[in-house]
């Protein structure tokens, strides 16, 4: 999608921002972006943890207000707002009564709402009842609510680069179709979707509640590795991935031994985004990805007890050559 025609520059040719709520996953959106006119503007909800304050990383109005106003102080035209539901890499739901908050902020400073539901069929809590905005009885502004959603996440095949939006906004389905004619996917893989969509009951019956079983599974063994070693994390019921808090094994505690930290795992055959790739503002979280089969979890976790063990002993060494020059 071409935003810079969706959302034009203004008369006096200022280019416009998009504000794109962080910890933020969405990078299809993310390269969408920074290939039109837009600029991005990264609002972490993060703050510190507090007495007030236990859910350091919650998206409060609040938290809107304050990157939009500062946004503006330094001469941004803010034009539209990013959210992900589930969240990326929190795992967050948005609850009916937050989406309606977020949307009637938006609506009150004129601003376009893209939500990137990607996840949505990936909260594997039983308990837990995920609520797409489209699935709200009224939107506060639905020509500047647009919801996006793909087949790469919920059912594994992200090679068919496949995704479909959802506007009551006619010139912004207008920009997007004339697309097509350049970025649509191929027949066979349409026809191949098309088969796969229209078998609702074993999607329903079959594949959901199967993947929703595996996932669940493998959250609980990962998560119960992370507890055994006294490892902080997000723990929540949604997405692939867990936040984990590694910064005890981070001497000084900073984005630098983060990235040093990053490095090691590379080397031991692991790949974990660090949090700065997330723009999180304190150092030491990690997205740690558990959606596989337990095998290759059990060799994964493995190595990741190696990487921290050869972490803490250097943390040690280094320690005790510090104490000696003291």
């Amino acid at each position: 999608m071409d935003l810079k025609e969706v959302c034009p520059r203004n008369d006096d040719g200022k280019l416009f921002t998009m504000l794109v709520v962080g910890l933020s996953g969405s990078s299809a959106i993310q390269r969408a972006l920074a290939t039109s006119s837009a600029n991005i503007d990264f609002l972490s909800p993060q703050r510190k943890i507090t007495a007030i304050n236990t859910y350091p990383f919650q998206l409060t109005v609040d938290k809107l207000e304050e990157a939009l106003l500062e946004a503006r102080l330094k001469g941004k035209n803010v034009r539209g707002l990013v959210l992900t539901n589930p969240q990326n890499p929190l795992g967050d739901i948005y609850s009916p009564d937050s989406l309606m908050k977020y949307l009637e902020f938006a609506k009150r400073h004129h601003l376009h709402v893209i939500i990137d539901e990607i996840y949505m069929l990936s909260v594997f809590d039983e308990s837990i009842t995920f609520h797409s905005v489209l699935s709200m009885k009224s939107l506060p502004d639905r020509r500047r609510t647009h919801v996006i959603w793909g087949t790469s996440k919920d059912f594994g095949i992200s090679g068919f680069r496949f995704g479909a939006l959802y506007t009551h906004n006619k010139e912004v389905a207008s920009v997007v179709s004339a697309f097509g004619y350049l970025h649509s996917i191929s027949g066979i893989t349409q026809h191949k979707l098309c088969q796969l969509l229209q078998d609702t009951e074993w999607i329903d019956k079959v594949y959901l509640p199967t993947n929703r079983f595996r996932l669940r599974e493998a959250h609980k063994y990962v998560t119960a590795k992370l507890k055994a070693l006294e490892i902080p994390f997000h723990n929540r019921s949604s997405g692939l991935y867990v936040w984990i808090n590694l910064k005890k094994y981070l001497d000084p505690c900073t984005f630098e031994e983060e990235q040093l930290l990053y490095r090691r795992f590379l080397d031991h055959k692991l790949l974990l985004s660090c949090g700065k790739a997330y723009m999180c503002k304190e150092p030491g979280w990690f997205c740690l990805i558990f959606a596989d089969e337990l095998p290759r979890l059990k060799l994964a976790m493995h190595r990741f007890c190696d990487v921290l063990e050869e972490q803490k002993q250097d943390l040690i060494v280094k320690q005790l050559e510090d104490a000696m020059w003291e």
